[in-house]
Formats: structure tokens, C-alpha cells, sequence
């Protein structure tokens, strides 16, 4: 199940990697899971994805902007101040999750103030507000999004989707490369015109106030929102529960969708083969998945059976949404113990900040449980030689 990709990506890509090549391998996956049956490719998941229902003022694209009030800020200090601690682990390391001086340093940098060094969320807004940011209404949810066009003609337009516990936040170093590819040491044919959504129920986005927002459903309203974008042809990748989605629009044959690219591409057997019969990466993989669903799959199956009863603690505690959300990075990350040597502090903490801004622990968790009743196709993957 999902881990997000949490490496940055690299300041500049693979001068081999045109966007060319991307849309030779690309398109390869897309026309594997365009084959499927017609039935499907309507419902990946098992089940059918609810029709979308427009009203006549869903196509307004809306400007958004998001500035955190004042007494908003206070209020998450004055929460964290009054933070009533455990006592500390009575096993070494991260065995039992995130120990208590780890968890006291990083809210100790949270709430300190910006001006000695401390946490700075306005930074992170102003970050914001340089991108092009908008809502718009589908299927009766309003949909936050950012897109940034390219100033090179002919880009072309592609759809980034994030998963948990990311936001939209986790692509904003790829924008600049994608959309400005010469300033970054690239070929202007190689530009895109990129779109960033924010899943339903995460960010921005409106909290679903009724059942059935899988990755299905999302789907389908991603290539709406395409559409009404003026694109008519375009390519989109994700990660995590992106993957799942961005599978989604392939197998329903989004009108317009040319090729997908996914970072959680994986085929896991029904019968794994003993282990005389696995090669060292195998062996290597299948070690990997066992100490996942041992040892490090908790969030899974919480969020998956009991995502209301773990949003009390996400909304009404900012430290206990920070120790769910850092757990989650440091086994991302390579299970260090100092996920911060592999991403910043301030990074993790814009993400953490924004779940807790916008009230989103519980809404996010239940896509789990609404992928779990949906039967989630796992992301196909295969493998392409570039022609």
C-alpha cells in the first residue's frame, strides 16, 4: 500500500530522458491498460465509479489564494505549548514508533519563532502565492489545483498527483524544470504546461461530505478538469495514491490522456515462489514488503478500518498529526531515525502544517478505506525499452 516518494528529485533531470522518451515508454503502459475489457476500464477498481454530475456553475475556474489567519497560527502555538507529553519509549530506537525526544526537538523548532531560527509557515505561503492557483467545482466538490504554463510554445500539458500523507507541495521543485526546461540546462521541446490537483479531501480541496471518492471517481474528475483546462491531449503521473489514480484515468481512457508515468508502479504475486527460486533482488524485495506489512503498515490499517476514530486525534492534536505524519517519513526515507538528513525539517513541516491548516487528517485517511472498499488495483507496471 502506499508510501510516498519522499527523495527530492534531482535539480536537473537525465539529459537522456527527453520528453520524447518519456511518451515512447509511456504510451507502451497506457496501451497495455487500454486493452483491458470494456467493463474494466469503466470500474478498475471492481466497482463502478458514480457519474459525474455537473451543474451549470461547476465550470468557473475560481483564483485562489490561501493566507493563514493570525489567530490561526497563535491557536497551533498555544496547542503545542499545552502538549501533554508520554513518558518516553521503553524500547530502543523507533520500535515503537517516534521516540519522544525526536518528537520533542522537531515541536521544539515548530513553535520557536521565525525570527530566531524557528519554523516560518508564512514563508511557505509566499512560496504559494507565486504559483497560479485556482478552484473549481466537479461532481459537486470543489477542487483546489495550481497551474503553471509554460512559456515555451508547444508545451506539453501534464497532471501531477501526489498521495499521503503529501500535498500538492510535494512537486514544487519539478516545476521550474518542467515548465522552464532551458533554464534548468534542457531543450524547450521538452517543456510542459503542469497541472498539480490536490486530492479530494487533502489540501485545499473541499472535504468529501459523503462516501465515495476513490481513486475511481477521482479519475473521472481529473479528466474533466483537463478538459475544461482547454487541454486535448496531455499525459499525467503520480505517485503513492496518484499511482492509483493516474492508473485509474488509463484504464477508463480518459479522452485525451496520451501516456502515464508512475513512481509506485509494482506487481506483487498472489503466491510468492520460495525463496530457492528468487534472484537476490527479489529475495531483497520480498524481505522489504514482510517487514512493511510487519512492522510498518499500522497507518494502513487504521486509516483503512478506522479513519474517524484516528481523525480526532489528527484534528484536535497538532502533535499527534506530526508524530503520524514523521513516523510515516522516516520509514519512507530509509527507516534512519533522522529522516531530517534526508529532507528538511521545514519541508516535512509544510506538509505537517498545511494537514493541520486546512483540517484534512481525517478526510485524507478515509481515501484508504474508500480504496479498500473499492477492491484498489494496484498501479500496473512494465517494463519499456526506449526506441
Amino acid at each position: 500500500m502506499p508510501l510516498m516518494p519522499l527523495m527530492p528529485p534531482p535539480a536537473r533531470p537525465d539529459a537522456a530522458c527527453t520528453r520524447r522518451r518519456l511518451l515512447l515508454g509511456a504510451s507502451a503502459l497506457l496501451a497495455t491498460l487500454g486493452d483491458r475489457t470494456h467493463a474494466q476500464a469503466q470500474a478498475p477498481s471492481g466497482v463502478a465509479a458514480p457519474a459525474l454530475v455537473l451543474r451549470d456553475d461547476d465550470a468557473a475556474l475560481v483564483p485562489f489564494n490561501h493566507r493563514a489567519g493570525d489567530d490561526e497560527l497563535a491557536d497551533l502555538k498555544r496547542r503545542l505549548a499545552q502538549t501533554r507529553w508520554p513518558e518516553a519509549e521503553t524500547l530502543p530506537g523507533w520500535a515503537q514508533g517516534v521516540p519522544l525526544a525526536s518528537m520533542q526537538a522537531l515541536v521544539r523548532h515548530w513553535q520557536g519563532d521565525a525570527s530566531s531560527g524557528g519554523y516560518d509557515w508564512r514563508r511557505c505561503e509566499a512560496a504559494m502565492a507565486a504559483w497560479p492557483q485556482f478552484k473549481t467545482r466537479i461532481d459537486g466538490l470543489g477542487v483546489h489545483f495550481m497551474h503553471v504554463r509554460s512559456r515555451h510554445p508547444n508545451a506539453l500539458p501534464i497532471m501531477l498527483t501526489h498521495g499521503w500523507p503529501s500535498t500538492f507541495l510535494l512537486f514544487q521543485d519539478v516545476i521550474g524544470p518542467l515548465t522552464d526546461p532551458v533554464a534548468h540546462g534542457g531543450d524547450a521541446a521538452d517543456a510542459f504546461d503542469v497541472v498539480i490537483p490536490s486530492l479530494p479531501g487533502f489540501g485545499f480541496s473541499d472535504r468529501p461530505g459523503a462516501a465515495g471518492w476513490n481513486a475511481a471517481r477521482t479519475a473521472r474528475a481529473w479528466a474533466v478538469l483537463m478538459a475544461r483546462l482547454g487541454y486535448g491531449r496531455y499525459v499525467a503521473q503520480g505517485g503513492d495514491w496518484g499511482a492509483f489514480v493516474t492508473t485509474a484515468m488509463a484504464q477508463q481512457q480518459a479522452t485525451g490522456l496520451a501516456a502515464i508515468h508512475l513512481n509506485f508502479a509494482q506487481t506483487i504475486p498472489d503466491r510468492i515462489p520460495p525463496k530457492s527460486r528468487l534472484t537476490p533482488d527479489q529475495t531483497k524485495a520480498v524481505a522489504a514488503w514482510k517487514a512493511f506489512r510487519e512492522t510498518g503498515s499500522a497507518y494502513l490499517q487504521v486509516q483503512a478500518t478506522r479513519p474517524q476514530t484516528i481523525g480526532y486525534a489528527l484534528l484536535d492534536s497538532p502533535v499527534a498529526l506530526a508524530a503520524w505524519i514523521y513516523d510515516i517519513y522516516d520509514s519512507g526515507s530509509g527507516r534512519t531515525g533522522k529522516p531530517e538528513q534526508r529532507i528538511p525539517l521545514d519541508r516535512m513541516l509544510d506538509e505537517i502544517t498545511l494537514y493541520w491548516l486546512s483540517a484534512t487528517g481525517a478526510s485524507s485517511a478515509r481515501l484508504y478505506q474508500e480504496q479498500a472498499k473499492a477492491g484498489a488495483t494496484t498501479p500496473a507496471a512494465c517494463r519499456c525499452r526506449w526506441a
